[in-house]
C-alpha cells in the first residue's frame, strides 16, 4: 500500500477516487479548497488513513505547503492531479481575467503541484495521473479557452512521460466525456454575445436539453484513474465514455483529413 496525493478531493471525480484509493488500504493526502469537505471525507474514513490539506493551489504558498506535506507524510506513490473547474463562452467575450484565472487553476496550479511532488516521485518510482477532458483534444464553440487549458495540460504531460520514463515513473493522462458531476453546474458560463448566438448560444441551448442519460457515471472515471495508477505500463491517454472516444476519434480524423488534403499543396498555389 502506498501514498497517494489527490488534488480536488472534495467533490466530483477527486472525491470518489479517495474513496477507492482509502477502499483499496492507501493513505490519501487530500487536498481542496473547502475545509468542511475535507473534514467529511475525513469522518467517512478509518483513523489515520486521510491526511486532509486546505489549500488554495493557486496561491504564492502551494507549492511549498505540498512539498511540506508530503515529507510529513515519507513521500508519495501516486500523484491524482486532479483539481480544476470549466469554462463555457465565446473567445471574444472571455475577459482576460476570466482567461488568466482558468489557466492559473486548471494549468499553472497543475504544474505547481508536479513541482512539489516529483522529487518524491522519483524517489519512490511512482505514478502521476493527470485529469483532462475530451475537449483537450479539439474545441467546440464556446469551449475555446478551456480547451486551451486542457490543451497545455495534455501537450506538457506528454513532454513529461519523456522525461519521467528514465525514472520509472509513468504518466497518464485521463479524458473523461460527460458525467453526472458538480463540474457541470459549477462551471463558469459567459453569455454569448450578439455575433454568437449561431454557434455558441445553440450549443448552450443543446447542452441545456441534454437527458440525464447523456451523463455517464463518474465512478468510472474513479475507477480508471485506480487501474492506470497501478498499472507497470499504463496507456498515455486513456479516453473514458463512448462520448469521448467518438469525440476524439472524430477530431483527430477530421485533422488528418485536413492535413492530406492540403499536404501537396505547396505555398505558390495558395497565393
Amino acid at each position: 500500500m502506498g501514498t497517494w496525493l489527490i488534488t480536488g478531493a472534495t467533490s466530483g471525480f477527486g472525491r470518489l477516487t479517495a474513496d477507492r484509493a482509502v477502499a483499496a488500504g492507501h493513505h490519501v493526502i487530500a487536498v481542496g479548497r473547502r475545509t468542511e469537505l475535507l473534514q467529511a471525507l475525513v469522518s467517512s474514513a478509518p483513523d489515520g488513513s486521510v491526511t486532509p490539506l486546505t489549500l488554495d493551489l493557486t496561491s504564492d504558498v502551494a507549492e511549498e505547503t505540498l512539498a511540506e506535506a508530503i515529507a510529513s507524510a515519507g513521500g508519495v506513490d501516486v500523484l491524482v492531479n486532479n483539481a480544476g473547474y470549466g469554462l463555457w463562452a465565446a473567445v471574444e467575450d472571455t475577459a482576460g481575467a476570466v482567461a488568466q484565472r482558468i489557466i492559473d487553476t486548471n494549468f499553472l496550479a497543475n504544474l505547481a503541484v508536479l513541482r512539489a511532488s516529483l522529487p518524491a516521485l522519483r524517489a519512490s518510482r511512482g505514478s502521476v495521473v493527470q485529469l483532462s477532458s475530451y475537449v483537450g483534444s479539439y474545441a467546440w464553440a464556446s469551449s475555446g479557452v478551456y480547451s486551451a487549458s486542457k490543451a497545455a495540460v495534455e501537450l506538457m504531460s506528454e513532454s513529461l512521460a519523456q522525461e519521467l520514463a528514465p525514472h520509472g515513473i509513468r504518466v497518464t493522462i485521463i479524458e473523461p466525456g460527460l458525467f453526472g458531476t458538480e463540474f457541470t453546474t459549477s462551471a463558469e458560463i459567459i453569455a454569448p454575445s450578439q455575433p454568437y448566438l449561431p454557434t455558441v448560444g445553440a450549443f448552450f441551448e443543446q447542452f441545456r436539453a441534454l437527458p440525464a442519460a447523456a451523463y455517464g457515471d463518474p465512478g468510472d472515471v474513479a475507477d480508471a484513474v485506480l487501474a492506470v495508477a497501478t498499472m507497470a505500463e499504463p496507456p498515455l491517454r486513456y479516453a473514458v465514455g463512448q462520448d469521448a472516444i467518438d469525440a476524439i476519434r472524430g477530431g483527430l480524423q477530421a485533422r488528418l483529413a485536413e492535413l492530406e488534403k492540403w499536404a501537396s499543396v505547396k505555398v505558390a498555389d495558395l497565393r
